[in-house]
């Protein structure tokens, strides 16, 4: 669904006429109506880690405490970092952080210079301790804000014009504009609120697909350093 077939889904439910223009209207429901859809694509896309909004970064170390800009290492677009997904590649090893600022002053103070990589980021730099050997490949994922596919091309922050598409479930999309439709409004609307929460619910429970969980713990495929013996029979 583009912007315009959206909004006018969401149009009867709110008792109003379905336009046909939305980007270049002069109609101050149509325009408030765009400024709720991107209030809610806004709001939506921070709550979780969409998988469509789920991006690969990397950089090759450079032999200083500062490996560079995290938005120029990931792109305009980085919104943060998921945890637990900085690997040494080169080194085949994971670089442990994030580190909060506790434990960053302490680690400085203490002059702690191994064997393991630690991270944070301050500053929008994406800093190492202890300083790492210059170039070796390290990648992880992150997030994008932009959840607009642009009509021309690219993608956005923003809805920008009629035929731009969402990246996220744009029914969960057009039910969050109902419900922050009615509320602007002062209108009823603890019903449509309560559906489209139980809709974004069992989004994220599905989005991406997912793994089982053991109650009895265990069962973690995440290798820390030492030696990795794959399953599977061994028998020559």
């Amino acid at each position: 669904m583009s912007l315009l077939t959206m909004i006018q889904s969401a149009t009867p439910r709110i008792g109003i006429p379905k336009p046909q223009l939305i980007a270049g209207s002069t109609d101050d429901q149509v325009l408030q109506l765009m400024g709720i859809a991107n209030e809610e694509g806004s709001e939506l896309s921070r709550r979780y880690a969409w998988q469509a909004l789920t991006k690969e970064g990397s950089f090759t170390t450079v032999a200083t405490e500062s490996q560079g800009s995290i938005t120029t290492i990931a792109g305009s677009d980085f919104r943060y970092v998921i945890n637990e997904t900085i690997w040494n590649r080169t080194q085949r090893r994971p670089v442990f952080g994030p580190k909060s600022s506790q434990q960053w002053q302490q680690l400085k103070a203490q002059q702690i210079n191994g064997p393991w990589y630690q991270y944070r980021i301050r500053g929008n730099l994406i800093i190492f301790i202890p300083v790492p050997t210059a170039g070796e490949s390290c990648y992880f994922e992150w997030v994008s804000k932009n959840f607009v596919t642009l009509a021309s091309g690219g993608t956005s922050a923003t809805w920008v014009a009629d035929g731009d598409t969402g990246l996220l479930d744009e029914d969960l999309m057009s039910a969050g504009i109902i419900w922050r439709w009615k509320q602007i409004k002062g209108l009823e609307y603890a019903e449509d609120f309560a559906k489209y929460e139980r809709m974004v619910e069992d989004a994220m429970a599905r989005d991406g697909s997912k793994p089982r969980l053991s109650l009895g713990g265990g069962g973690s495929e995440l290798y820390y350093p030492g030696v990795i013996v794959p399953s599977g029979n061994w028998v020559v």
